[in-house]
């Protein structure tokens, strides 16, 4: 079971990874693509700073691209493998799930970079 307090919540769903009261997003969906990347600049309950430093999301490229990996993979094992496909219809099945879970790739990736740095704190929670 996932539960505040854990990395995991904050990862998965996108909550301030210090206090996990509230949505770093403006927009908690992510497919609405024109607010994909926007984010709110400070919790409003903890005050935690999201954007610890100009250009910190650059380093969530690099796990943007073990993120995708691992989907790519996971697509070819079920498509080529236990549906039996061709290597085309495998490829195809790739792209087709890399293109449709591209804006949770990126918040996924930006929720684990920021996850790195800050830490939970029980007192900052407020319960």
């Amino acid at each position: 079971m996932i539960r505040k307090g854990m990395k995991l919540y904050s990862i998965l769903f996108g909550a301030c990874p210090k206090c996990h009261q509230e949505s770093m997003y403006v927009n908690k969906n992510p497919y609405v693509l024109s607010d994909i990347i926007k984010m709110n600049d400070t919790c409003s309950h903890c005050k935690t700073k999201y954007q610890i430093e100009p250009s910190f999301f650059y380093g969530s490229m690099y796990v943007s691209y073990a993120v995708a990996v691992a989907f790519a993979v996971t697509a070819f094992v079920i498509s080529y493998s236990i549906f039996s496909t061709s290597i085309i219809t495998a490829f195809i099945a790739i792209i087709v799930t890399l293109v449709v879970l591209m804006p949770i790739i990126m918040r996924l990736s930006r929720n684990i970079w920021i996850n790195f740095f800050i830490s939970y704190d029980k007192e900052k929670n407020g319960v």
